[in-house]
């Protein structure tokens, strides 16, 4: 009965930890470093080449999981950070929106190149 005492009143001691974001990244220069400039220089590139080459987006987001592991692999090589699942779902979800944005710039600019009437209103104002 005590149990269910403190949860009608709110207590949060039973409840699990909540993860901030020092759990998520353990040094943010080695973040910023490894997997925003390189990972996602590479992520970027790779969208890149998959409109470019005409293959489906989800393909490129497909290619973010090998990167993503290798990108985690780096940051426990070289600084020793350990990798966690969250951390791993972040830096594969940070590389996949680039491998997004890659692919989005190229396909437009192809799709403009491709048809002259998509982007005549834009180069009208």
């Amino acid at each position: 009965m005590g149990e269910l005492d403190s949860r009608l009143r709110g207590n949060d001691s039973d409840k699990a930890p909540r993860m901030t974001a020092a759990d998520l990244v353990a040094d943010m220069r080695t973040f910023l470093a490894l997997t925003l400039v390189i990972g996602g220089a590479g992520a970027f590139v790779t969208g890149r080449a998959m409109a470019l080459t005409w293959r489906s987006q989800w393909l490129g987001v497909a290619y973010m999981l090998p990167l993503a592991c290798a990108v985690r692999f780096l940051h426990y090589a070289l600084f020793q950070e350990p990798t966690t699942v969250p951390q791993a779902i972040l830096c594969f979800a940070i590389l996949a929106l680039a491998a997004l944005g890659g692919f989005a710039v190229a396909r437009r600019s192809q799709m403009i190149r491709q048809y002259p009437w998509i982007g005549a209103q834009e180069r009208e104002l």
